[in-house]
Parts: C-alpha cells; sequence; structure tokens
C-alpha cells in the first residue's frame, strides 16, 4: 500500500522549520510521497492578506533542490473558501482509493485537535505524526478512534511521535520582522525565498 504524508498549513512565508519537519517525515514514516498541502482560508488562523499566489510561489522556490519525494498539492486551494483537513481528506480518499494517508504537525497542534471539523472522521481516514516543538508537550487529545502507536503501520487512527524539529520557528513572527526589518534577515528562510520576498516587496 502506498503511503502518503499530508504537511498542511498557511506556508506564509514557508521556512526551514517546514522543510526540518519534512525531512523528519520522510526518514522515519518511510513514505513514498510527501505533499504539502497549502490551505485557500485557515479556520484556525487570521488570514494576512499576502493571497494565494505568492504563498505557491514561494512554495515551490522553498521545495527547489528537496526531496523529490515532496511536491505541492495545491487542492484546498482549487477548492478554495474554508480549508477544513476532514473536507481534504475525503476528496483524496475518494479520489485516490487503497493510499494509507498520515497527516504530520507539529506538537502545538494537538491541544486543538478536538475542536478541528469532525476529528473522529478525521483518523477513520487518516493516522498522525507529531514532531516536538519547543513549550508543547506530547499530549494525546481525546478523540474517539485515535490511539498512540510505537510506529506507523499504515492504518488510521494511529498517533505516533517524530523527533523534533530544534527550530523554534513561526510565520508570524518572521512576517514582523520582514515588515519591521525589511533589510535584516530574519533567520529561518531558505534563500531563494528570502530573495523573492525583498525583490516582490512582500510582507511589507
Amino acid at each position: 500500500m502506498k503511503r502518503v504524508g499530508l504537511l498542511g498549513g498557511a506556508f506564509n512565508p514557508p521556512h526551514e522549520g517546514h522543510l526540518k519537519l519534512a525531512h523528519l517525515a520522510l526518514e522515519h514514516l518511510n513514505l513514498d510521497e510527501l505533499r504539502i498541502v497549502p490551505t485557500a482560508l485557515s479556520p484556525h488562523k487570521p488570514d494576512p492578506g499576502t493571497g494565494v499566489e505568492p504563498r505557491l510561489k514561494l512554495l515551490a522556490l522553498a521545495l527547489e533542490g528537496f526531496d523529490p519525494r515532496c511536491r505541492v498539492d495545491a487542492i484546498e486551494v482549487e477548492r478554495g473558501g474554508t480549508s477544513y483537513t476532514v473536507d481534504t481528506l475525503e476528496t483524496l480518499t475518494a479520489r485516490e482509493p487503497g493510499i494509507a494517508w498520515i497527516l504530520i504537525m507539529g506538537s502545538d497542534q494537538l491541544p486543538g485537535l478536538p475542536s478541528w471539523r469532525r476529528p473522529e472522521r478525521i483518523f477513520e481516514l487518516a493516522s498522525a505524526a507529531v514532531a516536538l516543538r519547543p513549550g508543547a508537550p506530547f499530549l494525546v487529545p481525546g478523540i474517539p478512534g485515535l490511539r498512540t502507536a510505537p510506529a506507523w503501520s499504515g492504518k488510521p487512527g494511529e498517533l505516533v511521535a517524530l523527533p523534533g524539529t530544534e527550530l523554534d520557528l513561526a510565520s508570524s513572527e518572521l512576517r514582523g520582522r520582514l515588515h519591521n526589518a525589511p533589510q535584516e534577515d530574519p533567520g529561518g528562510l531558505p534563500p531563494q525565498v528570502l530573495g523573492t520576498i525583498r525583490a516582490e516587496n512582500l510582507y511589507r
């Protein structure tokens, strides 16, 4: 069975923490493919107004020279509106039957999982791999059908741990630095991403 990871988020902008998380997933989960899934509009974060096209361009640049198993999947952008993980998984499982899906996330997302739309359905369709982030312990949320496992078997409903990225980066903080000091390197951005942000005056 093909094993596919899904790393979702706004990626506004994409940074080294995202790439490190993708690398850890590929290294530890025996994935055949990893898809980066940018949201159209996140239900959990305010829209900073950057627009979809700049984010897609920066993501493509961030993945230049990265692992060939990793690619951008614009399924949520193409659907438009608020992006819900359960909708994406239901579309993917109908469109591509027979694939084992696993969500890739940081431990800071765990406490909020029960508030996601239809979380029990999410874990009927997929598992989750969680990398530790500073100040965010690995806490198992109370969601029916979700259980911890030492390694991902390929079955849905499993919650497995990944090593930490050791990078405490947040896109919102990087946007603030880019806005407040546009000539300074905010740190944590791939060079090709930073170069394009400056050339196109993004996040000013």
